[in-house]
């Protein structure tokens, strides 16, 4: 990068560049907008989310070189609401401008195998695994670990795409073929009560903060609903803590991570880390003071990490499809809140929003 920024926090009316226009971007520039910044949107479709709540819109590919020059002259620091950012575009972007988080936390992410091996690397326990890249590798990963197992391609998979189930060993086959040709992990199946994730936030000076743990429910892959407080005893729910905040300082990480935890008689498992704001931490736009929104604006800005101990219990549901159908009965609750992402168009499995259901403690 050959442009770093000066010290401090950012000047009120400085740009950040969000990659990516959908509700997570949509959420950060509210936030970033609370505290006086503007938001500049790259994203390669029409009319995003994030676009209704942003002062500009980039439409262009991740492989437009000249557009990203041109959106990295135009803001100050550039963040992401997704992993699945090509690294060309990255290499493009990080000459020019600050990227934060950075640059290692995404590649990390972005594949299951080295987010896998990092993690294993720090002595943090995650679910026995091995790489798949033909039938061989997948018949010995399988005497190795055994089925049950899921196969998961290594990279671009989310919201349970890119996955199938190994139940027993005949059913090889038809996953790996399931997988398209693309490299793959083996993971053996865990044995858990439940999963819970910690929503954390490294500021540009190192300190930590890090949020309640929720208890996370998912239908057909897809998070349903977060509740806090979490199912967890306090040295469970400590040791959640500590396990995310090794991860953001081996990392010199800056901004907001979500670290997915299953719940074990042995101990927490990692199950998967995201460098972002995460859909089961929507639940502290109304839980906290400051939400997770605000806590990455506030680390990517160079700002004081804010307070984010609970207020109240919240029940996070996310309304997907046809829940959009919902909305009016939802606006009737007491002590509901809804979030609509503004997207035209209700489709099977695709996030509308989501209502989050306060008790004040």
């Amino acid at each position: 990068m050959t442009d770093p920024l000066p010290p401090g926090p950012l000047p009120p009316g400085s740009v950040i560049g969000i990659l990516g226009g959908g509700q997570l971007g949509r959420m950060l520039s509210v936030a970033a907008a609370r505290l006086g910044y503007r938001c500049h949107i790259y994203e390669p479709a029409a009319n995003p989310p994030a676009g209704d709540v942003a002062c500009r819109v980039t439409t262009a590919s991740y492989d437009d070189a000249t557009a990203l020059t041109e959106f990295a002259g135009a803001v100050d620091v550039v963040t992401y609401e997704f992993e699945n950012i090509p690294t060309e575009a990255l290499d493009l972007l990080e000459a020019l401008r600050s990227i934060r988080p950075c640059r290692p936390a995404l590649a990390i992410s972005q594949d299951r195998i080295a987010e896998k091996d990092f993690l294993n690397g720090l002595g943090l326990a995650t679910a026995p695994y091995a790489r798949v890249e033909s039938r061989a590798d997948l018949d010995v990963a399988l005497k190795t670990i055994g089925t049950p197992a899921i196969l998961k391609t290594t990279r671009l998979g989310y919201d349970g795409k890119g996955q199938a189930r190994i139940m027993a060993p005949d059913q090889a086959e038809a996953a790996l073929a399931a997988m398209q040709g693309a490299a793959a992990v083996l993971e053996g199946f865990v044995s858990f009560s439940h999963e819970v994730s910690v929503i954390a936030a490294r500021g540009l000076d190192g300190s930590v903060a890090c949020f309640d743990p929720g208890e996370n429910v998912h239908e057909a892959g897809i998070l349903r609903r977060t509740t806090v407080p979490a199912r967890l005893s306090p040295a469970q729910r400590s040791d959640a803590v500590l396990i995310a905040a090794r991860i953001l300082n081996a990392l010199d990480y800056v901004g907001v991570l979500g670290v997915e935890l299953f719940v074990t008689p042995a101990g927490l498992l990692v199950n998967e880390i995201a460098p972002r704001v995460h859909n089961s931490g929507h639940w502290t736009q109304n839980g906290c003071a400051v939400d997770q929104f605000e806590q990455h604006i506030r680390a990517i800005t160079g700002w004081p990490l804010g307070d984010g101990s609970r207020h109240s219990d919240v029940v996070m549901e996310n309304l997907i499809g046809d829940d959009i159908a919902k909305i009016p009965a939802i606006a009737g609750e007491r002590h509901a809140a809804l979030h609509l992402y503004g997207k035209p168009e209700a489709r099977p499995g695709r996030k509308m929003g989501h209502v989050n259901r306060v008790t004040p403690r």
